[in-house]
């Protein structure tokens, strides 16, 4: 199994392991406690998570298995990575659907690092007037963040470089690994 591998290898880069997968569902079942007790006793309606795709599939899984409310779930698709960096170009692949004026919205991203996806995101959902807009993601990058909005929401931190696995990929490959993995010569 490669996730049992402290390196992988994917395409052209070898990754080393930087957080095994026990200590990723420690921080989410953290994270799932806190959302619980800020949306559990049922004053805010029945919140919609919005999962960002491809990236966010496994954190968005393993998150809404340990939310103890009644909740709407959906899905919208951006991209902006080639390789192993952004391109800066924020594309709304596929939308959002669902009626979200007066809603409570819970955005599910992989990891938040600028925060350009974030801000093409919940730019485009305050427009359609939710009651709250946050952000829950299974890393996040302050040092590289742009402080556009809070998020309330993190797992965990991340240090600078490029990272795959648990979702996370290098163009296509790692969505797959259960550990979280560095990219070897950025350690």
């Amino acid at each position: 199994m490669l996730s049992e591998n402290t390196c992988v290898t994917l395409h052209d880069k070898t990754f080393r392991r930087s957080v095994p997968h026990p200590d990723i569902i420690g921080r989410i079942e953290a994270l799932a406690a806190r959302i619980n007790a800020d949306y559990g006793d049922g004053s805010r309606g029945i919140p919609l998570f919005v999962g960002v795709l491809n990236g966010a599939f496994m954190f968005f899984a393993e998150l809404l298995q340990r939310i103890s409310f009644p909740c709407e779930v959906s899905f919208v698709r951006l991209s902006s990575y080639h390789g192993t960096a952004s391109s800066g170009n924020v594309t709304e692949v596929l939308g959002l659907r669902e009626e979200i004026a007066g809603r409570h919205v819970i955005i599910v991203e992989d990891i938040v690092e600028t925060g350009e996806s974030i801000r093409r995101l919940t730019d485009s959902l305050e427009a359609r007037h939710p009651a709250s807009l946050e952000v829950a993601t299974l890393l996040f990058k302050p040092s590289a963040y742009r402080n556009y909005r809070p998020i309330r929401y993190a797992a965990m931190e991340a240090t600078d470089g490029f990272i795959v696995g648990f979702g996370l990929d290098y163009d296509g490959l790692g969505r797959n690994l259960r550990d979280i993995y560095q990219l070897a010569e950025e350690q």
